[in-house]
């Protein structure tokens, strides 16, 4: 069994790092053809891409009744791409040089989505369905913008006669290695935990580190694929671009499906936290415009004060 596990442990990594290479190739490729920026298409189609799991759990927790679920996975899910899987990929990247013009809308967006669902939350001690539209609303009307904005590549050559075979192609590429990053990913947390229950790892570790990854690895892959082979933009506009979708467009079904209610106590610990590591890491970002291995183990550390934190108020 250990050796089959490995096996399946092996392979399934080898096709999620394929799948994630191939997933910055095309969408390098769409952002061309929409006539958007690389770090736009990693901000909407991939971001959105991303956060399908978060989405599915959302649904199912709103219709059967118990929403909070949700929300706990979704600030769960943002504390964990905005510490340790950001710094991850900063330290696999060694430096990430960024363009502030190009990201200051989202990061603000970002920001700002998180303070929304904090203040929406405290005014009226749920997320009901009027600010599950309002959190919906901001999303589209910020998605709106940056498509109205975006610039022309008139420069850029499209072979002639192949245009729209190629456009297919690609949207083709994309769809399948997405399909291969989920499946790949669902394998690799499954066969690692077959492995650790081989190994006799204790049961706590399982939960807590590969529950964590399961959700979060599609992000990780991307972000450290697009670093390594030239396109560091995408990386951070994906990661910036998942905590807005998850904090607007998600949360914002859920609540119009159901009200979101839970324990506040539980909620504003949870919650601060969150807006703490976006606070951390929208300063790494606005501070030199380049983010270095030093800001990522700062990011990965924050993370495990989180789970101190965590562990020592339950």
């Amino acid at each position: 069994m250990l050796l089959t596990n490995l096996i399946y442990f092996l392979v399934s990594a080898l096709v999620l790092v394929i799948s994630g290479i191939y997933l910055v190739k095309s969408l390098t490729k769409i952002s061309r053809y929409l006539g958007i920026s690389e770090f736009s298409a990693a901000f909407i189609i991939m971001a959105f891409a991303t956060s399908i799991p978060e989405l599915f759990i959302g649904i199912s927790s709103a219709l059967n009744g118990d929403p909070s679920l949700s929300l706990g996975n979704i600030i769960g899910a943002n504390i964990l791409n905005l510490t340790i899987i950001t710094g991850i990929i900063i330290i696999s990247a060694g430096k990430i040089r960024l363009k502030p013009k190009k990201i200051h809308d989202g990061l603000n967006l970002m920001f700002i989505s998180i303070i929304l669902v904090i203040v929406l939350f405290t005014i009226g001690g749920e997320l009901s369905k009027i600010d599950g539209i309002i959190l919906i609303s901001i999303f589209f009307i910020h998605t709106y913008q940056i498509f109205k904005k975006r610039k022309k590549y008139s420069k850029r050559k499209i072979e002639d006669g192949k245009s729209g075979l190629n456009r297919f192609y690609w949207l083709l590429i994309f769809i399948l290695a997405l399909v291969g990053l989920f499946i790949s990913s669902n394998f690799v947390v499954n066969s690692a935990s077959g492995l650790a229950i081989d190994l006799k790892l204790p049961k706590i570790l399982i939960g807590l580190f590969l529950i964590s990854i399961a959700t979060t690895l599609p992000e990780l892959i991307f972000g450290i694929s697009a670093s390594n082979i030239g396109h560091k933009s995408m990386a951070i506009g994906d990661q910036i671009g998942t905590v807005v979708v998850n904090s607007t467009l998600i949360l914002g079904i859920v609540a119009i499906i159901h009200p979101i209610t839970t324990e506040f106590r539980t909620f504003i610990i949870s919650a601060i936290f969150m807006l703490v590591s976006a606070f951390i890491f929208y300063t790494f970002v606005k501070t030199g415009n380049k983010l270095e291995k030093i800001e990522g183990v700062s990011l990965i550390l924050i993370y495990v004060l989180f789970v101190m934190i965590e562990f020592f108020a339950k």
